[in-house]
């Protein structure tokens, strides 16, 4: 599980201290718990899920400044559908449903989103969204805020929606790895009734 420690990965300076530091102190998480999720996953819509770890590979110069894993139904990648992420930034971890990087279908998935934002009101009071991967923000869910995200998705063909919770870095959860695995793994339950409807998509 990740700890306190996890997060002090992104003070390391440079690309091969940092990466080496990703590899033993964060991806042998991603695994604990992408592995577990995409048994549940695959459970419940009744076809595989696979693990694609992060590794950053196009890097050169400029170590990373989070790092992720993504659970999805394609074997060879994640971005060009709805996806699951686990993944940590100095501040926080999140766990997203993730729509990002221009995936196939995107203006049917803001539409029909936008037809059922009923449903988003049955996830739990600390859920929040991102609306761009390579930043650290999040706003929370709002009526307002979820309307601008969705409707941005539609018309705006960069346009990106994450959503689901975040664990901040200084959690006492972390001191309690049962708890925290717990609180993961609910999260992601959560999120399910959003995936299938994408999945009609």
């Amino acid at each position: 599980m990740f700890n306190e420690k996890s997060f002090t990965v992104f003070t390391i300076p440079g690309l091969e201290a940092r990466m080496a530091a990703i590899r033993s102190e964060i991806q042998p998480v991603f695994t604990a718990i992408g592995n577990p999720t995409c048994e549940m996953l695959a459970q419940h819509f009744k076809h595989p899920f696979y693990l694609h770890i992060a590794q950053h590979r196009r890097r050169t110069v400029h170590p990373p400044e989070n790092t992720w894993a993504a659970m999805s139904e394609g074997k060879r990648g994640y971005k060009m559908s709805a996806h699951f992420q686990i993944g940590i930034w100095p501040e926080y971890v999140f766990m997203w449903l993730s729509i990002i990087d221009q995936p196939k279908r995107q203006k049917e998935m803001a539409a029909i989103l936008l037809k059922n934002t009923a449903i988003f009101d049955r996830l739990p009071a600390d859920t929040v969204m991102s609306l761009d991967h390579t930043k650290e923000k999040t706003v929370p869910l709002t009526q307002e805020n979820l309307e601008h995200a969705l409707l941005r998705l539609s018309t705006v063909k960069k346009a990106e929606f994450q959503i689901g919770r975040i664990i901040k870095n200084k959690d006492e959860l972390w001191h309690h790895p049962a708890k925290a695995a717990q609180y993961i793994e609910e999260t992601y339950k959560e999120l399910l009734p959003l995936y299938a409807l994408l999945q009609d998509v």
